[in-house]
């Protein structure tokens, strides 16, 4: 008898250590699938498209940042929906992030799908869902969204100021940080075409205009035309801190392939747009994406990748983005 029962309790602790061991060395795409709420919540996709459209179809911009908020939240401890939280030092109160815009589409989105489907759908996801459904109400091209990330718990401001990629960032940085989360040059290459439909304000490139090095007041890989239309926008000493300034020039409204093309008249706004033209490893790649139907594809597969990184088997699935669900 005392053998039955040692015998049982190998298999379980095995076991045990086999699902551990498992989920330790699982991979991001192993938790994600293409329509993931098919059986769970068959409508969320589209519940949280009505919500986005309904929501952005009255000031584009809040589409625009819906991307960008995606991206500010996986690189900060993975694709979490952490950047949602409220709260003293959380990422949204982090200064990198003080022009972030779309929490209150992602509210809306959630309350939606909180409706039809309670509790079953993560605010991360639902973030994954309106970065996608944006995209195409700027005129890009619709790309699958794979579904099965929880909520994390946590939310740093200093965690934020640490691991997003500043402006003054040149192609070694960028292409250092990028592999951090298993992105390639290439992919960080095709997400900074997310900027086509991007603005800066002024503060963040200023120094490329009046106190760039030594040797040049203004960075001579600008443009010159481009930048004496900056310095009138941008004053020296008095310029407007909420100004917001296009970072394509020709579409900037669109999702297309004319932000690499104004990298290679030299009109990136920041040090890290331009780098990307000026750097030998980058340069191809910026080259390639000026195709529109390649960029369109890229775009979409570098989306997903994006996705996926950081996705963690443990947290929440809250029903309030703005704050952790309560024991």
């Amino acid at each position: 008898m005392a053998s039955t029962r040692n015998l049982v309790l190998f298999f379980t602790v095995t076991l045990f250590l086999r699902i551990s061991v498992d989920a330790e060395f699982m991979k991001p795409h192993d938790l994600l699938k293409d329509n993931f709420y098919k059986d769970s919540c068959p409508n969320a996709e589209a519940v949280i498209r009505r919500a986005v459209f309904t929501a952005a179809e009255k000031n584009l911009k809040l589409a625009a940042g819906l991307i960008r908020l995606q991206f500010h939240d996986c690189f900060v401890e993975g694709c979490d929906g952490s950047v949602l939280l409220d709260g003293n030092d959380t990422e949204k109160t982090a200064p990198v992030n003080e022009h972030l815009k779309g929490f209150r589409v992602v509210d809306a989105a959630k309350a939606a799908v909180e409706e039809v489907c309670p509790g079953v759908v993560s605010c991360a996801d639902v973030l994954a869902y309106a970065a996608r459904d944006s995209t195409v109400m700027l005129n890009g091209t619709r790309f699958e969204v794979q579904g099965g990330r929880k909520d994390g718990l946590f939310s740093c401001a200093e965690a934020a100021e640490r691991d997003l990629p500043p402006p003054t960032f040149n192609a070694s940085q960028l292409i250092d940080s990028f592999a951090k989360r298993g992105l390639s040059a290439e992919q960080m290459v095709v997400l900074s075409g997310s900027h086509t439909v991007g603005v800066g304000h002024c503060d963040k490139f200023i120094e490329r205009l009046y106190n760039f090095s030594e040797a040049h007041a203004t960075d001579p890989s600008l443009n010159s035309t481009y930048a004496k239309q900056l310095k009138r926008d941008c004053p020296k000493r008095n310029f407007n801190s909420t100004l917001e300034i296009f970072m394509d020039t020709m579409t900037p409204g669109e999702i297309d392939s004319n932000y690499y093309v104004g990298l290679t008249q030299r009109k990136g706004l920041f040090t890290s747009d331009q780098t990307l033209f000026e750097d030998r490893r980058t340069r191809k790649f910026v080259r390639r994406l000026m195709n529109e139907g390649r960029f369109d594809r890229r775009f979409g597969e570098a989306m997903r990748a994006m996705g996926a990184v950081g996705v963690q088997f443990e947290g929440q699935i809250r029903k309030n983005c703005r704050k952790v669900n309560e024991e």
